[in-house]
């Protein structure tokens, strides 16, 4: 038995680094997208582009997956338990929506890559508060367990 509590932990330890990496990325890319948009220069947009691609696709990328995979790790091991938890639902919700603004974020960078984007840096500010509400929300309903 303690074995298996052993191991859960070690899951649950990793899971919450990787989402604190995912979240990490998904503070600081639309932050890149608010002085890309306000880049005049080629040389600034060229390097904002590389930055990007390399938050999103070595940082983001591999720490949604892990998330993702150990998060669902652990709901399968404790399904049981889960099953009737609101504040579990909500808290799926919030994470399939991030997976969403995850997803909205590469199509954004995806624009900026082909000289595309119609944003303003304004925009980029406001989209970037998106994932600020839905982390806290996550947190509280993970801690408190409202409902």
């Amino acid at each position: 038995m303690q074995f298996a509590l052993d191991h859960f932990l070690w899951i649950k330890a990793i899971h919450l680094i990787a989402v604190i990496c995912w979240f990490a990325g998904i503070f600081y890319l639309p932050r890149l997208f608010v002085y890309h948009a306000m880049a005049e220069d080629q040389v600034s947009k060229d390097r904002f582009k590389i930055m990007e691609r390399k938050l999103y696709r070595g940082i983001m990328n591999p720490s949604m997956i892990v998330t993702v995979v150990l998060g669902l790790w652990m709901f399968i091991a404790n399904i049981e338990a889960y099953k009737g938890g609101g504040w579990m639902h909500a808290k799926l919700t919030l994470v399939f929506l991030l997976i969403g603004y995850h997803h909205v974020c590469l199509a954004y960078m995806k624009k900026f890559a082909n000289d595309a984007n119609t944003k303003s840096d304004k925009f980029y500010r406001i989209f970037n508060e998106i994932p600020v509400f839905m982390l806290v929300a996550i947190v509280i309903l993970v801690i408190v367990r409202p409902f």
